[in-house]
């Protein structure tokens, strides 16, 4: 089944004999680094950090210190932010192409946070290849060959991973008086989002991280933002929920080990959506590489069986340093 394919997934050996994140995908004469660490200078370089979001299972905190590096506007400056550090790479805004060497790269939106990016580009046989990163709408994404992308929600036999975000739920709470705890980057910025969807026009009040990102990221959309409200509305960290007056608060999350009541609203397509995903994309072979451990081999086995040749992060077998 499949093509033959003119490239190839490895990973980087580090000093203490285990792997670097991810992976990379070797090419025609050309190395691109998947979400993964900043190799060190006696290392083989690669031609592209290719960045997809700047959640920090992603690691653009060590890739954003390399002039190869590659990430839209938002993620870089997100980056810059969270680990207040200049990023020293080169950006994008989400749709445009840029040139690495002589390879045109795509970028399409994926909608798991501001600023996040799937990456695409053909090889020179003519093979389609595309990285996703996190993905929350796939709508934008286009067919590919050769498929590289995540499993976060994707273990067919965990009843957690199918799931619906509960909007319901949450007009209901923000009608109550409600204040939510959000992680810093991504969902806080959904939360501030759907609350002004919702027609919520007055102050949020928020924790420092949270309001500097969304204020910087969310310009135009954010509406008027506060420190943390001691009569109003909050959206802060999870770990500052305690901190806020009134006993109404939701963590947004789909977790369960949590001593607030929550709202299951997520950043992520659910087991069900991959799966969709996939077949609007539409591959030859696909690779799991997100998360690490049996997640994203579980996915690939169930994609195994559905007849597409696919393997995972765990199974590649080529390696460099």
């Amino acid at each position: 089944m499949g093509m033959d394919f003119d490239l190839e997934a490895v990973r980087r050996r580090n000093g203490r004999g285990g792997c670097a994140p991810h992976l990379c995908i070797r090419f025609d004469s050309h190395l691109f680094s998947i979400d993964t660490s900043r190799a060190p200078k006696a290392s083989v370089q690669p031609d592209a950090y290719l960045i997809t979001h700047a959640h920090s299972d992603h690691y653009g905190k060590s890739a954003m210190n390399s002039a190869n590096a590659v990430a839209s506007i938002e993620t870089a400056r997100a980056l810059e932010i969270r680990y207040e550090r200049e990023y020293k790479g080169r950006t994008f805004a989400v749709g445009e192409s840029i040139m690495v060497g002589n390879v045109k790269i795509d970028t399409h939106p994926t909608g798991h946070t501001i600023g996040s990016s799937a990456f695409s580009w053909k090889t020179e046989t003519g093979q389609r290849v595309l990285v996703t990163g996190d993905v929350k709408d796939y709508s934008h994404l286009p067919h590919c060959d050769y498929l590289v992308t995540e499993a976060n929600y994707g273990d067919p036999y965990d009843p957690s991973c199918i799931f619906e975000d509960d909007l319901a739920g949450f007009f209901e709470a923000l009608e109550s008086g409600a204040s939510f705890g959000a992680y810093a980057f991504g969902k806080a910025q959904r939360a501030v989002a759907l609350m002004r969807a919702m027609g919520y026009k007055d102050e949020i009040g928020m924790d420092e991280k949270s309001l500097v990102l969304t204020r910087e990221l969310m310009k135009d959309t954010a509406g008027p933002l506060t420190e943390v409200n001691g009569n109003g509305y909050n959206v802060v960290t999870p770990w500052n929920l305690s901190q806020v007056p009134g006993r109404n608060k939701y963590f947004l999350t789909g977790r369960r080990d949590t001593s607030y009541p929550t709202i299951q609203l997520s950043d992520h397509l659910d087991f069900r959506g991959l799966m969709k995903m996939i077949e609007h994309i539409s591959p030859q072979e696909i690779m799991v590489y997100h998360p690490a451990g049996e997640r994203a081999s579980l996915l690939a086995h169930h994609l195994q069986q559905c007849g597409m040749e696919t393997t995972s992060l765990d199974l590649i077998e080529s390696f460099i340093r």
